[in-house]
This record gives C-alpha cells, sequence and structure tokens, in this order.
C-alpha cells in the first residue's frame, strides 16, 4: 500500500508544480500561445505510446517496471525547462508524455494488485492523495514563483524530491507485482475492457473540462474577478481530493458500481448548477459538487478492471482501460471550446452534465461486466 501511495504522491507532485511553473516555461521557450497549444499535445501523443507497452513490461517484468518509470518520469519532467523553442519544446513534452503514461499505468497496476492482496478499498484513496498532492505542489510552486524562482529551479527540485521517494520507498523491494508468463496476459481487446475504458474516458471528459475550462466559465461567462475566476480549479481539485477520501471509505458500505452511479448523478447535478449559475459564487459551488462526484468515477473503474482481471491480465487490463480512458482525458477541453464556439460556453458545460448522467445509467452495465471474467 506504501509504494502505491507513494506513486501516486509523485505522481500529483510533478503535475501541480508542472501547471503553476507552466507560464514560466512558456516565457524561457519565447514561444507563443498557438506554439505552447500545438506543444502540449504531445503530451498526450507520448502517454498514448507508451502506455499499452507499459502494460507488457509490467507482465513480463513485474513490479520493477514502477521505480523505472516514476525516475524517468522525473527525469523527463526537467528537460521542458532547457527548451528554447516550440520544436524543443514539443519533444521534451513528447517524452514527458511517454513516461508520464507509463507512470500512470504502472501505479494504477500496483494500486490494483495491493487491493487485491489486501482485499480492501484503495484506488480512490490513492486517487485522493494524487489530487492532494497536486493542490500543495501547485500553491508552492505559486509562491516560489512570486520569489522569483523560473523553470528550472521548480523542476530540477521537483525531481529531486521524486528522486527521493523512489529511492527510498519504491525501490527497496521493487513492488510485489509478479510477471507472468507472456502467452498468458491477453492481449486482444475484451468486451468488459471496452465498457470500463469508454466509462472512464466518459468521467475524464467531465473531469478534465471543468478542470480546464472552470476558471474561463467564471471569467468570461460570470465576470469573475481574476483573482476568483483563477480559484476554481483549486475548488475542483480539493473537492476531487476529498471525494475521493470519501469514496475510499464508502467502498465499505456499497458495491462499486453503486459508487460510481452516485458518483455521476453528484457530478451530473454539479455540472448542470455551475453551467446555469447566475454569479460565480453560485457556479463555485457547482463545481465543488462536480469534483465531488466526478472524483470516483475513474479511481472505481479502473479497480473494476484490475479485479475482474485477475493477477494474470491485471497490468495488460489496466494498460487498456487507461489507453482508452486518456482519451477522453485529453478530448475533453477541446470539446468543449468547439461547442462553446458553436453554441456557448454554458451550454457546452451543460453538455457536461449530460454526460456525467450517461456514466450513472451506465454504472450498472459496467457492475454486470465485473462479473463476467473469462479465464
Amino acid at each position: 500500500m506504501l509504494k502505491t501511495l507513494a506513486g501516486f504522491g509523485a505522481f500529483g507532485l510533478f503535475w501541480g508544480a508542472w501547471g503553476a511553473i507552466l507560464p514560466a516555461v512558456k516565457a524561457e521557450a519565447g514561444i507563443s500561445d498557438a506554439g505552447l497549444g500545438g506543444a502540449l499535445l504531445c503530451i498526450g501523443l507520448g502517454a498514448l505510446f507508451s502506455m499499452r507497452f507499459t502494460g507488457y513490461l509490467i507482465d513480463r517484468y513485474g513490479g520493477v517496471v514502477l521505480p523505472v518509470a516514476v525516475l524517468l518520469f522525473a527525469a523527463s519532467g526537467v528537460l521542458p525547462a532547457f527548451a528554447g523553442s516550440a520544436v524543443a519544446l514539443g519533444g521534451a513534452l513528447f517524452l514527458l508524455g511517454a513516461t508520464s503514461g507509463a507512470t500512470d499505468v504502472a501505479i494504477n497496476a500496483t494500486g490494483s494488485s495491493a487491493e487485491a492482496a489486501s482485499g480492501k478499498p484503495l484506488m480512490n484513496l490513492a486517487h485522493g492523495l494524487f489530487s492532494i498532492a497536486v493542490v500543495l505542489a501547485s500553491l508552492s510552486t505559486a509562491a516560489l514563483r512570486a520569489a522569483g524562482a523560473g523553470a528550472l529551479p521548480v523542476l530540477g527540485g521537483v525531481f529531486v524530491l521524486i528522486a527521493l521517494v523512489v529511492a527510498l520507498v519504491l525501490l527497496p523491494g521493487a513492488t510485489k507485482i509478479k510477471p507472468v508468463l507472456q502467452d498468458t496476459a491477453p492481449r486482444k481487446l475484451q468486451p468488459a475492457l471496452l465498457v470500463f475504458g469508454g466509462l472512464c474516458a466518459l468521467a475524464f471528459v467531465v473531469e478534465n473540462a471543468w478542470q480546464s475550462w472552470s476558471a474561463v466559465h467564471l471569467d468570461t461567462t460570470l465576470g469573475a474577478s481574476p483573482a476568483l475566476a483563477s480559484s476554481a480549479p483549486a475548488v475542483f481539485a480539493a473537492a476531487a481530493a476529498t471525494g475521493r477520501l470519501t469514496g475510499n471509505a464508502l467502498l465499505k458500505m456499497l458495491k462499486p458500481a453503486q459508487l460510481l452511479v452516485a458518483g455521476g448523478i453528484i457530478a451530473a447535478l454539479g455540472s448542470a448548477l455551475a453551467a446555469v449559475a447566475g454569479n460565480p459564487w453560485l457556479a463555485l459551488v457547482g463545481i465543488a459538487i462536480a469534483g465531488l462526484g466526478t472524483s470516483v468515477c475513474a479511481p472505481t473503474l479502473i479497480s473494476m478492471a484490475g479485479a475482474w482481471a485477475g493477477p494474470e491480465r491485471r497490468a495488460s487490463a489496466i494498460s487498456t482501460v487507461t489507453t482508452i480512458a486518456y482519451l477522453g482525458f485529453l478530448l475533453g477541453p477541446a470539446a468543449v471550446g468547439l461547442f462553446s464556439s458553436l453554441w456557448s460556453l454554458p451550454t457546452a458545460l451543460g453538455g457536461v452534465a449530460v454526460l456525467a448522467v450517461v456514466v450513472a445509467v451506465l454504472g450498472p452495465v459496467a457492475g454486470r461486466a465485473g462479473t463476467r471474467q473469462t479465464s
């Protein structure tokens, strides 16, 4: 359990710092907004490139993949600080995305394995710790920025912290995931994995839509002050952390599919409230409710996929689900932008509420899929 929590904490530590230091990375690279947007797409491309392959590596080599992936991820995270052009930044971010995708699969596979070994829920707790680390790292980086720190000191400091986590926690004894025979880990896409991955993608659309567009919604739609508008992502992240910690406890009383349905309904209600709110404070309440609800969906689905798969196919199953789900994470903000240009931003965000309803309605389908494991 400790290795899982340490892995998720290290993952959140980087991404919290990254969001806050991104303006410095852009300025030091000397690129335009368009150049930055194109470079950021390389993160997703790199992740999609590596995620399925990482599942194979875990099946083949076992838990040693986790510390290696996390260390490579931390090292890649320093590279954007040296970029002097859009092309150089894009290359650095492709490597960052590839190692990030590998880390994502490795920590989720480790968490699922720990759940199976202990018989206790863990994934919502681990994802909650990720959210807490994001908030803390973001605030710490903001303080460093205010003191005049640039990209290299911040990203280099994050590398040192994560390297210490790897050396002190992740590397000793590696993890308890054992390699499996190569021909026992299925490579074909099975219907249950499509269900888990598809619903997880929808949950990620909801999650990343509010994470990316909440500040814009408060600023442009509701006329909030810059300080109040910029607080929206932090409100969402804090609510997500709370929801995940609560969801982990609720799994002692509820079945995973029931928690998934409840999370989808709550996310839909919060999204709808935030979309139609007439003032920024009411919108912030809706954003917080949306964060509470959607936060439990993805970790619950990943946990269900790991339980469905069993030890001989767990890493491959999770890599498949997370790869499918990541498409939703990437496309969600772009889809909101597209539909807001066709209609309006509140209308597009109202569509996000509809997707949350779909997650709730199809939650029982995921529950039934989870009982149909094939050997």
